[in-house]
């Protein structure tokens, strides 16, 4: 069975990708036997979102995102999870592009519908597709007012390096 072997750790430092772009945090810097570069862990804990100003009204139309999954390598296409009903014909994404944010809304296609149907919710991938590279811009949700936060789809947390 696979397995590394670490021959050293020591407190260093590593850039990870913020919304508002890199920074440099401290991160435990493991040596691994037949590795020639180290394989790094950042030592700080990500803090909570702040609570945002904005409330959500039942005025506004639309769901809020689940999390977004991936960035495409050149920057212009976003994959996200979006919920939406088992009865409905799926979630729709669109985007408001600023000079300092992307502005994501989630919608439903198809909920007009007046037929039964249990309340069950789905998600589901959907894929954006933006007019210029995300870049250092924030992706905000429409709906929370929050920046949409980042989860893998697979693999490990975005803390390793």
């Amino acid at each position: 069975e696979p397995h590394l072997a670490v021959t050293g750790a020591k407190l260093g430092e590593m850039t990870v990708t913020t919304s508002r772009g890199p920074a440099t945090v401290p991160a435990w810097v493991f040596t691994l036997d037949g590795y020639p570069s180290p394989l790094k862990r950042s030592a700080v804990v990500p803090s909570r979102l702040p609570r945002s100003p904005i409330r959500r009204t039942s005025a506004v139309p639309g769901s809020p995102l689940e999390h977004l999954v991936r960035i495409s390598a050149d920057g212009r296409t976003l994959t996200v999870r979006a919920l939406h009903g088992v009865c409905d014909d799926g979630a729709v994404v669109t985007a408001l592009e600023t000079r300092g944010s992307v502005v994501l809304s989630g919608s439903v296609k198809g909920a007009e519908r007046e037929e039964i149907c249990t309340a069950q919710g789905k998600l589901e991938k959907v894929t954006v597709r933006l007019k210029r590279p995300v870049g250092d811009r924030v992706l905000l949700d429409a709906i929370t007012g929050r920046p949409v936060p980042y989860r893998p789809e697979f693999g490990p947390t975005p803390s390793w390096s």
